[in-house]
């Protein structure tokens, strides 16, 4: 958008900050045009005019958010900051960078979410077309949507669980649009969102229309073990603890001990036999 205004003053210098202060901008980024040229008065008394300048200011939505945000700051009294802007094809995002600039975050970023909401509207009064306006501090936004991530797999797991559903507090559309992305890669949990405006919050419950399957190859067996993929058993060790109550129960029954020697035939030693196979009570090479 274009601000067009005409100045006179005695001097084209003095029309010239005089445009600035008006318009608002630096005198570098304001385009003069030169309407009449002073004319000194005979003798000091009789005729002359002023001069007579028009100034042209492209004004864009990044500049007045940004001028908005500087306003506000220093309201604030943050103290010293810098604000860095980085243009994309539907907006913009602007950094703010200062030594007590976390005092604009505000609690889980409610004061950031407030000054970026205000200079969204700043940013699109210009226009009056849509110009996003996404402001970060320090990496917040980051920061907060890995924990965000972490939180909706965390009490989606939770639901399947327990059964139970969780209401989570209110939240902005970004930030639960992230909740939601994260429920949705978790099967068997679902989540909605309920309530007006400001309260909008999400909730996270088990899926009634999901039905889990069973894989009977995968599921594992009720001893303590796995099959390998050659068909042997791997038996899981015991623990310590139960070697030492094995070991001192032999102790006080000796002719029970497991750790007795004897002498015993292997089932697997046996060549014709494999080691599920039916065993025979006479063998075949016997008869």
């Amino acid at each position: 958008m274009l601000r067009e205004i005409t100045v006179t003053a005695d001097t084209i210098e003095e029309a010239k900050q005089k445009a600035c202060q008006e318009l608002g901008a630096v005198i570098e980024k304001i385009r003069f045009e030169i309407l009449r040229q002073p004319e000194k008065k005979i003798l000091g008394l009789f005729g002359g005019s002023p001069a007579e300048v028009k100034a042209t200011f492209e004004v864009t939505p990044l500049e007045c958010a940004k001028e908005y945000l500087e306003t506000i700051l220093k309201y604030m009294d943050i103290g010293d900051f810098t604000i860095t802007a980085e243009e994309d094809e539907n907006g913009a995002v602007i950094t703010l960078d200062g030594e007590n600039i976390a005092y604009a975050i505000g609690h889980r970023g409610e004061t950031l979410d407030a000054l970026q909401y205000l200079a969204g509207l700043v940013a699109n009064h210009v226009d009056q077309s849509y110009y996003r306006i996404s402001i970060n501090i320090g990496n917040y936004r980051e920061k907060r949507e890995k924990t965000l991530e972490i939180l909706g797999r965390k009490l989606a797991f939770k639901a399947i669980k327990t059964g139970a559903k969780t209401v989570l507090e209110p939240m902005n559309p970004y930030e639960r649009r992230i909740i939601h992305t994260a429920v949705q890669k978790v099967r068997g949990a679902s989540s909605w969102s309920e309530g007006e405006e400001l309260q909008r919050h999400v909730v996270i419950a088990p899926d009634p229309d999901f039905k889990p399957s069973y894989n009977r190859n995968n599921r594992r067996s009720p001893r303590s073990g796995n099959f390998n993929k050659d068909g042997s058993y791997n038996r899981r060790p015991r623990s310590a603890g139960y070697q030492r109550r094995q070991y001192a129960e032999n102790e006080s029954h000796p002719q029970d001990s497991v750790f007795s020697t004897f002498e015993r035939e292997s089932i697997n030693d046996t060549p014709s036999v494999s080691l599920y196979g039916r065993i025979d009570k006479k063998p075949v090479s016997e008869e």
